[in-house]
């Protein structure tokens, strides 16, 4: 284990992948002239003229094509000339040309193609004979190099797709995990916000009856403690989803438009006249339901905090392909005083009920009722 970490640590070392080819390319040259027959005589100067050749090559990650092309036609020349291989002395160009476009664009490879033409024909004229060989000589090497520039340009591509789509991936992992937490905070604060008002209000309710009428206050008290309790089941549910990533952030709360008279004893306790009403709504899809759930019981929140009203009127109809929900209290209008349902959505309230709208593809509107008093209306669409 020790030694496959160690050669790893090697393998990924720079140091090392630079002078990898002037370790591993000399031996190759002198093998090759070795047994060509315009080869010379292998001796101590052949084989040190070989390494000397290929020493360019450690710089081919550190310079540009300009500087490095003078030193690779000197390194090609200088061994042609003492060792004379017969076919292998293109691979130093080839080496430098590949980790030149890997590391480039396609406009560099573009032009380092066009400007190795040159830099072949040079090293290759002095040492061919006749036309025919030049000519063979020239266009081989020249296939090869391009060929070397155009796998660096190929890999270098599905490197940066690779890369992109791990981006790619990366973002819109980011992405799913905001909308989980956006759509947890908003369940938390529809719970704890319509609990907690409604806490409120029967206590001061309690408080101001404990002595007149202590039956009707125990009333209050037994509602504190029922709307307690089913607020913590909730807020236990929505937590349980940090605890077990594997489930999804509920679409729907337990209750649904159906039930909404659950949400008005609240604000009849405190003195303000509820008219519900909800017509036929035939089979609306569970995400409808509780996004259409959450809207009303957050508006009626803010009617309770807020609104200083005698009355509120809740309207849930069926309107074709959509839902359409208005909330409407004949308040002082002071939601947008207090940030709570302003125009603009400053509070975390309205904000919360047009993401659920929003989110279902549909508007929500939240502005002063006419006369006066508040109005929120939203309108969701049923999916076919």
């Amino acid at each position: 284990m020790i030694g496959a970490t160690v050669a790893r640590r090697a393998a990924s070392s720079p140091l090392l992948i630079d002078w990898l080819p002037v370790l591993v390319l000399p031996p190759v040259l002198v093998l090759d002239a070795a047994l060509s027959v315009r080869g010379k005589p292998i001796d101590v100067l052949n084989v040190l003229v070989a390494f000397v050749g290929c020493v360019p090559l450690v710089l081919r990650r550190r310079l540009s094509f300009p500087r490095m092309a003078p030193l690779l036609v000197g390194g090609v020349v200088l061994v042609l000339w003492l060792l004379h291989p017969e076919n292998t002395v293109v691979l130093i160009p080839m080496v430098a040309l590949f980790e030149l476009a890997l590391n480039g664009d396609r406009r560099r490879s573009l032009w380092m193609i066009l400007a190795v033409i040159p830099c072949v024909v040079i090293s290759v004229v002095p040492f061919a004979s006749g036309w025919p060989h030049i000519a063979s000589i020239v266009v081989r090497n020249l296939a090869l190099c391009v060929l070397a520039i155009a796998a660096g340009d190929v890999l270098r591509t599905r490197r940066q797709a690779t890369e992109q789509l791990v981006r790619t991936r990366q973002q819109e992992t980011l992405r799913r995990v905001s909308d989980e937490r956006l759509s947890i905070a908003r369940e938390i604060h529809d719970v704890v916000a319509h609990a907690m008002t409604a806490i409120n209000v029967q206590a001061g309710v309690a408080a101001h009856l404990l002595e007149r009428d202590p039956g009707q206050a125990h009333g209050a008290l037994r509602d504190i403690k029922r709307v307690s309790g089913e607020a913590l089941g909730e807020l236990r549910q929505t937590l349980e989803i940090l605890r077990d990533p594997a489930q999804g952030v509920p679409l729907a709360p337990g209750a649904t438009l159906l039930d909404l008279e659950a949400l008005t004893g609240g604000l009849r306790s405190a003195g303000i006249a509820v008219e519900l009403k909800v017509e036929p709504l035939a089979e609306l899809p569970a995400a409808v339901h509780g996004a259409g759930y959450r809207i009303v019981q957050e508006a009626l929140t803010n009617v309770a905090r807020h609104a200083d009203a005698s009355t509120a009127r809740v309207t849930v109809r069926r309107d074709g392909n959509a839902v359409t929900i208005e909330v409407v209290d004949d308040g002082a209008g002071r939601h947008g005083v207090n940030g709570a349902n302003g125009v603009n959505g400053g509070g975390n309230g309205v904000r919360g009920m047009r993401e659920r709208a929003l989110a279902l593809g549909g508007t929500l509107e939240a502005a002063p009722a006419a006369g006066r008093g508040w109005q929120v209306r939203a309108r969701l669409p049923v999916a076919p």
